[in-house]
Formats: C-alpha cells, sequence, structure tokens
C-alpha cells in the first residue's frame, strides 16, 4: 500500500515543470496503490477514479506557474466539508452531504490540489488516539499494533504511507500535533482563525482550528500560504499578521514537570532533541510549565467539554446507540457542568493566562515533547481515557492560551516507532516556527514518514510575479522567518523564489541593531555570489516600505545569477568602512548561524 515515490511538494512540481511526470501519471499510480483493501483503516470515503480524474483534467496544463498546488494530492478528514461528497465526523448516522467544499477545501483546489478522499478519525474528533471510530481502529503506519493519534488519524495516516502530499486535520486538543508525532510527520496547528472552519463540524468551536500534516516544514508553509485567508462567512475567523522571533531563547519545562509514562526511550529522545535545537544556535532556558499544565486539565475536566455537547447534544440525544461508547460517556459527561462553571472556568482560564505570560518574557519559543509515550492498540482498548488524558499532557493548553505550534519529528525508539516535539509561539508565529521545525527536522531524521525517502534539501517554492506586483530581493534581516519579514507579509508580500546574486557583490555586517542588518555592495572585483531571496510586494505598498528603510540601506537593480536583475536592497559603498566582510559565509542566514555557535 505504500507509495515509493517522493510526493514532497517541491519535488513534485519540479518534474511536472521539466515534464518528468503530469498529474495524471501521479494521481493514476495512487489510485491504482490504494488497491480495495484497507489494513490501516485509513479512510472512510475513497474517491471513485473518475470523480478524481475530473479533478485532474480541470487543470491547465499552463497555469503551474500561477497555482502553487498543481497536480499535488491531498486527502481530507471526514469532519470537513467536500462538495458532494458525505461528511460522517466518524458517525455514519450523521453523515450528511454538502453541495459546497469547506472554504479551506476550496482555497485548495482553486489552487491546483487534487483531493482523493475523505479519512477516519475519532468520532466528531473527540480523543487523541485514532481508534474511537466505526470505521475501524486507525493503525500507525509504521508499525500497525501501535495507535496512529488522533483524531486526526487516517490524515496523518495516509501522507506518512506516500497515498498524499499532504492532508488536512482539525485540532482543538493535539489532533493535528500527536498523529503527526506518531507517525514522523509535521502537523502544523496554526493560531485560531488563521484557516476558515466553515464547512467544519464543530468539536469545541470556540477554540477549533484547522491543521495541516506534511512530510517537510515547507510543504507545510506552501499549503499554509494557499489555505490561509479572512472568511468573513466564518465568525471565528480572524486578521493575522506574521509574528516574529526576537531570537532562539528556547523554554524547555522543568525536569520535574516532564513526563514521559515510564518511556526511557521517549526521554532520552527528548533531551537529543534539546541538544539539537542548541545546535542551531538556540539557548535554553528552564521555565515552570505549570500554569500550562493546569490550564490543559480545563479542556475535559472543565466547562469546554459542554461545547462538545453544544456541538452534537441535539444528535446525541435522539441518536444514542450511534455514538461510539467512549465518545458518548465523554459527551454526555459535559452536561453536569452550569452557565456559572462556563464563566468560573473563563476566570480560571484568564488567570493561568495571565501567569503564563512571564514565561513568554524569558523565552521565544517553547519546546516539548509532543506527546510522553505511544501506546499499542490494546492498551488503548483495556484503559482508553486514562490513555488518552495521558498523550494530551503537552497539547491540551495550546488553544486555550491562542498559542501557534508546529510538530516536528525528532527521531526513533529503539523498537522504530517515531518520538517527536513541538515548537510553540505566540498568536501568528507560524511561518517563523516552520522555518525553526525545518532546520530541526533534518537534524533529528533522515527520512520522511514510515517511507525510506530521503528528506529534500530545504527549498522555497518558486511562484510567479502577479499583476499588480513589483520584486523586492532582499539578504537580511527581511528574509522569510527572520525579524523585520514581517514588513513585507504585512504588506501583501509573499516569497517568489530563494536565488543568488552574479559573482559582483561583498556582503557586510553593519553596525547597530537590533535587529542585525547586512549590507549588499557591488563590486568592480573580487565580488562573490551572496544568498537573497525575491519577494512580491504590492506595488500600491512600496513607498511605505521603501520610507522605513534607514541609511545606508536603499533600493536598486540587484543582478542574479541567473542573468535577470531585480529591484532590490542594495548598500551605499561607504558603509563599508567600519563594517565587517561576511562574504565568505555566502550570505547572511549561514553567518547568523556561525555567529551563534
Amino acid at each position: 500500500m505504500q507509495n515509493t515515490h517522493s510526493l514532497a511538494i517541491a519535488s513534485l512540481r519540479e518534474s511536472y515543470r521539466a515534464g518528468r511526470e503530469t498529474p495524471a501519471r501521479v494521481v493514476g499510480r495512487l489510485l491504482e496503490n490504494f488497491g480495495a483493501a484497507d489494513p490501516y483503516n485509513l479512510w472512510i470515503t475513497r474517491l471513485a477514479p473518475p470523480q478524481v480524474m475530473a479533478y485532474v483534467a480541470a487543470l491547465d496544463p499552463n497555469a503551474i506557474q500561477d497555482k502553487p498546488l498543481y497536480g499535488i494530492p491531498f486527502v481530507i478528514k471526514d469532519n470537513i466539508d467536500l462538495a458532494g461528497v458525505p461528511t460522517t465526523a466518524g458517525c455514519p448516522a450523521f453523515a450528511y452531504t454538502p453541495s459546497q467544499s469547506a472554504t479551506v477545501v476550496q482555497r485548495l483546489i482553486d489552487a491546483g490540489a487534487i483531493p482523493l478522499g475523505k479519512t477516519n478519525l475519532d468520532q466528531f474528533a473527540t480523543g487523541l488516539v485514532g481508534v474511537r471510530s466505526p470505521y475501524g481502529a486507525c493503525r500507525n503506519s509504521i508499525n500497525p499494533d501501535f495507535i496512529s493519534g488522533g483524531s486526526s488519524a487516517g490524515s496523518a495516516v495516509a501522507v506518512a504511507l506516500g497515498l498524499a502530499s499532504f492532508s488536512l486535520g482539525t485540532d482543538t486538543a493535539g489532533s493535528g500535533r500527536v498523529p503527526a508525532a506518531f507517525n514522523n510527520l509535521i502537523g502544523l496547528k496554526p493560531s485560531n482563525g488563521r484557516l476558515s472552519t466553515r464547512g467544519v463540524v464543530p468539536a469545541c468551536r470556540s477554540l477549533d482550528c484547522g491543521s495541516i500534516f506534511a512530510l517537510t516544514a515547507e510543504d507545510a508553509a506552501t499549503v499554509l500560504d494557499v489555505a490561509e485567508g479572512f472568511d468573513a462567512a466564518d465568525p471565528y475567523s480572524r486578521r493575522l499578521g506574521n509574528q516574529t522571533l526576537v531570537g532562539m531563547r528556547i523554554g524547555v519545562p522543568r525536569r520535574d514537570q516532564l513526563q514521559f509514562f515510564g518511556d526511557a526511550d521517549y526521554e532520552r529522545l527528548f533531551a537529543v532533541a534539546v541538544q539539537h535545537a542548541e545546535s542551531l544556535g538556540g539557548s535554553t532556558v528552564d521555565i515552570d510549565f505549570a500554569p500550562f499544565l493546569e490550564a490543559a486539565r480545563l479542556l475535559y475536566d472543565g466547562p469546554w467539554v459542554a461545547e462538545r455537547y453544544a456541538a452534537v447534544g441535539d444528535f446525541l440525544e435522539a441518536h444514542r446507540d450511534a455514538m461510539h461508547p467512549v465518545t458518548r460517556q465523554i459527551i454526555e459527561g459535559a452536561k453536569r457542568f452550569t452557565a456559572a462553571a462556563a464563566f468560573q472556568g473563563e476566570y480560571k482560564l484568564k488567570e493561568l493566562k495571565r501567569l503564563s505570560e512571564a514565561v513568554w518574557s524569558q523565552v521565544d519559543i517553547l519546546l516539548t515533547p509532543t506527546a510522553g509515550t505511544i501506546y499499542r492498540l490494546q492498551e488503548v482498548d483495556a484503559d482508553p481515557l486514562r490513555l488518552n488524558a495521558n498523550l494530551g499532557y503537552y497539547t491540551n493548553f495550546m488553544n486555550l492560551f491562542d498559542l501557534s505550534g508546529v510538530a516536528v519529528p525528532a527521531g526513533f525508539r529503539t523498537d522504530g516507532m517515531p518520538f517527536g516535539v513541538t515548537l510553540v509561539g505566540p498568536r501568528a508565529a507560524e511561518r517563523a516556527l516552520l522555518e525553526v521545525a525545518g532546520r530541526l527536522q533534518r537534524a533529528c531524521v533522515a527520512t520522511m514518514g514510515a517511507l525510506d525517502l530521503a528528506l529534500p534539501a530545504r527549498s522555497a517554492p518558486t511562484m510567479r510575479l502577479k499583476e499588480g506586483f513589483v520584486t523586492m530581493a532582499v539578504c537580511g534581516a527581511h528574509m522569510d522567518g527572520l525579524p523585520l519579514n514581517h514588513q513585507l507579509r504585512e504588506r501583501g508580500g509573499y516569497l517568489i523564489e530563494a536565488a543568488r546574486t552574479a559573482e559582483h557583490y561583498r556582503l557586510f555586517a553593519l553596525p547597530g541593531g537590533p535587529p542585525r542588518r547586512p549590507g549588499l555592495i557591488r563590486v568592480a572585483a573580487d565580488g562573490l555570489s551572496i544568498d537573497l531571496e525575491v519577494w512580491a510586494l504590492p506595488t500600491e505598498h512600496v513607498g511605505s516600505f521603501i520610507a522605513g528603510i534607514p541609511a545606508p540601506l536603499g533600493i536598486g537593480k540587484i543582478e542574479l545569477e541567473s542573468g535577470a536583475w531585480v529591484t532590490g536592497f542594495s548598500c551605499e559603498g561607504y558603509a563599508a568602512e567600519g563594517a565587517t566582510d561576511i562574504s565568505s559565509y555566502g550570505g547572511w542566514r549561514s553567518y547568523l548561524k556561525a555567529a551563534s555557535v
């Protein structure tokens, strides 16, 4: 059932551009790999080949540059609507067939992505185990004796097995992170409201958010660029900028607050992951994790569980026997909470959130295990509630505190089962976290998902310059994930490509800051090729962007290695005096990495 061809987005797009592959051939192979059997219980609805090929046929072969997900296959958690396909939320009696796709699904299809089907989940997205489903317990992609993690179980397993390039899940309590950790994947939990939840069956509507499973952090960023966006028809949708990380101070829970539930391998692997994070230029700080842990307990032990009853309580009362018994037990238990309890819970949450703010004054990122251990299917069957609660130890607080996070593969136990960590950042810090996640993933593991395929080299997506935009080449603090990148993104800018200059430039570390800045100077002799990024910026915002550029920096024409000329940052020649020549590093990122060691 595994696919042996890489479906990493950048690799697949390059194959399409070079003519080595076509969407029809790629999707055709995947449909053959599906077969009739489903040994992992990952599917609820597989689209028939004519349904899938209709999406392929709708692609314009000349539109690959305009559609960042052209021909990219994906799957959808079955609590998210795909037009014309039943949505079950893991409960056949609940099923309905929507006439429109969820906002986030339609955005992906409009960008060229090809839906292949709907995937299994813990019923009504209630669980972190992936076994609470009448469609069968979803099995782990690496060892089917173990749980897949949930509730976005099938979404993770499909990507890990190479049956889709990426998938959509949801994440209220960790459903988009725990399955990622258990299947050696990137799991992006964006800030609440960044992805529209219109067309998503709610679990806890005030906390729900969409999530993205991908083989690499770069793929997750590519999907996020397409999927995000304000949706006026979704009352929980928000307009969010991009929060930068000032530095790499990494908060780690105190040793006495870490919990591995007797799993010595996970404990060892977390210590190694911390070392890898430090090797990337981070400095670790022990933090008091108590407010986060106490908030995590509110999600199921407090009145927020009543939101699950608000979402499906009427259905439960009319169809008690249609619900999985564990799911029914959890949701029915919510009836004990009063309106007064809901307010009291909100007061407690505000208190804990204020206490947690002390941590963010000390650190830029939190680093935790994604889960403290992993369980076999029969272990969860024997003790479903307690073991599920254990899996939420490091995840349940995140949406309550309005944070963003990325689950990152971080190694394997001696028995081959995956371990993962989560990078946690403030609201709207997804892109900065993904930049760190890409480096950490490659420091910790060499393969993707359950596949014996090497991680590709880090790359930035290549996009076309849209009408009404101009190019803006940047070589320092405005690059993706660095402190001033928000000045581009907040103006509607997007990354076109990573590139290099022609061999006519020197790069200097200028005095001053923060933030630290380089100066790119064209020289008549002894020049080198320097790394940069080419961004697109809306024409109407160019003036306000340029107005904030301090001397000796300015805007001029930069010659690329390809011979093309683009508008971008340049520096007055006099600035070389008193500055440090860092040209030998080849670029600002390489210099920053070396300077942090």
